[in-house]
């Protein structure tokens, strides 16, 4: 395994015992951030998380970039009052984060624009797939599904997935099975899902400040269109 040299800036190779502990330091420079903003009754839930990201890390089944935004969604989410977990199982799917409160539930799925070496020549499409199939799988599992995703990156969401799905058309939503059965079909996406999916808000996660800001669909894409080239 991997981590960036603090003098350097380069990667050594370590063993796993040093990598976690590599992991470990960066995550609870965030938790002291979070604890020194979050009202005190919720510091047990922070550190009961920031322990089950270590475990999850020995196990060899998270990376930091996303455990550090998925801290900082679930803080968010724990001082609106919700139960949270941190990459949970559900219905056989694993999720960023999965939070419940009362009867509702929540996800939130984490993007932050990495393009594989073999995507190199079709970036926008491979993102724009990616984009649509977590909200096509993920969005019928839970009351409200969120994307979250860092300042510094703009969604690629097909514009038909942000419709009430009584409003899209069946071009639309063939046009969306096609687009995903071209990077993901382990399963396929099913026009049913595609038809009910339903994309609720965005979560901004500034990870330098540990806040989140949340967004809704329209007022995103209206603001993401002044920043497109």
């Amino acid at each position: 395994m991997f981590s960036y040299d603090e003098n350097k800036g380069k990667r050594a190779k370590m063993g796993s015992k040093d990598a976690t502990e590599v992991f470990m330091k960066d995550i609870d420079s965030v938790v002291q951030k979070i604890l020194k903003s979050i009202d005190s009754q919720y510091i047990s839930k922070i550190i009961e998380l920031r322990n089950d990201l270590e475990k999850k890390h020995k196990e060899n089944r998270i990376k930091i970039n996303h455990s550090v935004m998925e801290l900082i969604c679930a803080a968010h989410l724990i001082e609106s009052g919700f139960n949270v977990k941190i990459e949970e199982g559900v219905n056989g799917i694993s999720v960023d984060v999965a939070a419940e409160k009362g009867l509702g539930t929540l996800m939130v799925e984490l993007e932050t624009g990495f393009v594989p070496p073999e995507n190199a020549v079709d970036p926008l499409y491979y993102l724009k797939a990616r984009v649509a199939s977590k909200i096509v799988r993920y969005s019928g599992y839970s009351s409200k599904f969120v994307l979250g995703t860092p300042p510094y990156y703009i969604l690629q969401i097909p514009p038909c997935l942000t419709k009430p799905p009584r409003f899209r058309t069946d071009e639309e939503i063939l046009a969306i099975k096609k687009l995903c059965d071209l990077y993901y079909t382990h399963p396929p996406v099913t026009l049913e899902e595609i038809r009910n999916a339903r994309l609720h808000s965005i979560f901004i996660v500034d990870v330098d400040n540990v806040t989140v800001k949340e967004w809704e669909v329209s007022e995103y894409l209206g603001k993401a269109s002044l920043w497109r080239i």
